[in-house]
């Protein structure tokens, strides 16, 4: 038997003891699972963009890059969901071009008794207290003065002199997602205690005019070599859906042969019904997965961040578990009569597009989290790659896989099988390899990741390349575990005993 030794020489006389040490049969580890954060800074803070930051709350976001931006309310948001995992922020600038979007608030007319104004800005509620003797311009001007108190709204407010009883909002970051900021009065209706004062009507209008978002291509490249398996992405313009999805490529990315680094990106859009299914069918992607939000309170870009955190949890701790009923906290559902229905929702899950339901007290909680790859390069459908716990049991079983074979392989010699060598020797066959995938395999099985392991014996392939003697070729044909996600049962009652 040969035993061997990597470091004791064969060659020492002198007595007594040596002892090494070979960890190759005792790694259990698993890879951390990053949570990355895609987010604007503040033009005011002096944290340097494009740079990845590792985070650890998020007042500590607050004060790196600006109360009320974009990063911070994302990190917010997916802290509300997720505080055990290791985050990253990924900050960046307002790029030059980009236009802030813009919303008002005009007291039509003022109050004739006490009351409260309740106004929600990106789902964050703003109160005021008013008087039947306040003027339009008083008014105006004191909700401006609350609104600006509370630093963590995303917009800014003024009153111009020409316009004093109109308040004029302006997103603290410039882009596209600055539209999603929605205003509104009295969320929670009289049941909640909400309504506007008596002979006070406020004219709202919606945030509107942000265009342009930043140039995602450098920030995601200095990303480097550190894998993030969750990305809250906040853009769902073409371009920067499209920059990331070759940032996760299958062919260049992270997804490829070459950096085996892996993640999926999440993200949210808002919209009426028709809306979300034209937007869902013209992606095609495995590594993304955009929500559907109809008209809610809270920000795309927040959803965004409070759905990756959601989930998050469930995907590390067992990437098979299916994520239905898993609540989203940090965000606002959408009104009783905005909500879609079953129908609906489903048919958007036949378009690329995730849906969640709302329970009766308000709760949102996950329904069906899917990818938006609909149709293979043929045009044809293709539900390979539909839900996501597929691509996170692929990451499971792959680094597991991985880590087993660079353990116990990482120094073999490779001989052809039916080759007499001696026992304890560092060297390796075919089907060596082959018993030891299998053994990887049942272990799986056993832990819930894969099922039928006789199948999987039968299938797998183990052989030497036929043009590098010094590369092991392996065919794995295994059966990831599926989820309970519809139970059908027929009630063929009876009203009489049979004869």
């Amino acid at each position: 038997m040969a035993v061997p030794f990597s470091r004791v020489p064969n060659n020492i006389r002198a007595p007594l003891f040596y002892v090494e040490f070979d960890n190759s049969m005792a790694n259990s580890a698993i890879a951390t699972q990053r949570t990355l954060i895609i987010g604007q800074m503040l033009s005011t803070s002096t944290a340097k963009p494009d740079i990845p930051e590792r985070i650890s709350s998020a007042a500590q976001v607050a004060g790196l890059f600006g109360n009320g931006s974009m990063l911070h309310g994302m990190t917010e948001a997916y802290f509300a969901n997720d505080q055990a995992a290791e985050i990253w922020v990924l900050p960046l600038s307002d790029a030059d071009g980009m236009v802030a979007a813009k919303g008002s608030v005009k007291v039509s007319s003022p109050a004739t008794d006490t009351g409260i104004i309740s106004l929600y800005v990106g789902g964050q509620r703003v109160q005021i207290t008013v008087v039947a003797t306040d003027k339009a311009e008083q008014v105006a001007t004191a909700l401006s003065d609350a609104i600006n108190k509370k630093v963590t709204l995303p917009v800014t407010a003024t009153v111009v002199f020409d316009s004093a009883d109109t308040v004029t909002l302006t997103a603290k970051n410039k882009g596209l997602a600055g539209n999603s900021i929605d205003l509104r009065l009295n969320y929670r209706g009289q049941a909640g205690g909400e309504f506007t004062p008596a002979g006070m009507e406020l004219k709202i209008t919606q945030m509107t005019g942000g265009a342009g978002a930043p140039d995602l291509k450098n920030a995601l490249g200095n990303l480097k070599d550190r894998s993030f398996d969750f990305i809250a992405n906040p853009y769902t313009d073409t371009a920067s859906l499209d920059d990331v999805k070759a940032f996760l490529s299958d062919t260049t990315g992270r997804w490829s042969w070459e950096q085996q680094l892996y993640g999926h990106s999440y993200g949210t859009i808002n919209g009426a019904y028709g809306e979300l299914a034209s937007f869902g069918e013209q992606r095609n992607y495995q590594h993304e997965t955009l929500l559907g939000v109809t008209n809610s309170p809270s920000p795309n870009y927040i959803w965004a961040a409070a759905l990756t955190g959601a989930i998050a949890p469930s995907l590390r701790n067992d990437p098979g578990r299916p994520l239905q009923t898993l609540p989203v906290s940090g965000v606002l559902a959408p009104a009783s009569e905005d909500q879609l229905d079953l129908i609906e929702r489903n048919n958007l899950l036949h378009s690329g597009i995730s849906t969640f339901t709302v329970a009766d007290d308000g709760t949102i909680q996950v329904e069906n989290i899917i990818t938006t790859y609909q149709k293979n390069s043929f045009g044809d459908n293709d539900d390979s790659y539909l839900e996501v716990e597929t691509l996170y049991l692929l990451m499971y079983v792959t680094r597991y896989i991985r880590t087993q074979i660079t353990s116990k392989f990482a120094r073999m010699k490779l001989v052809k099988d039916a080759s007499r060598y001696a026992p304890g020797s560092a060297i390796v066959t075919p089907n060596v390899i082959r018993a030891e995938l299998i053994a990887q395999y049942r272990t799986l099985e056993y832990n819930g990741y894969v099922q039928d392991s006789k199948s999987f014996a039968k299938g797998l392939i183990v052989d030497i390349n036929a043009q590098n003697p010094n590369r092991v070729d392996v065919l794995w044909t295994g059966t990831l575990i599926n989820q309970l996600r519809v139970f059908a049962l027929l009630n063929q009652f009876r009203l009489q005993p049979a004869a």
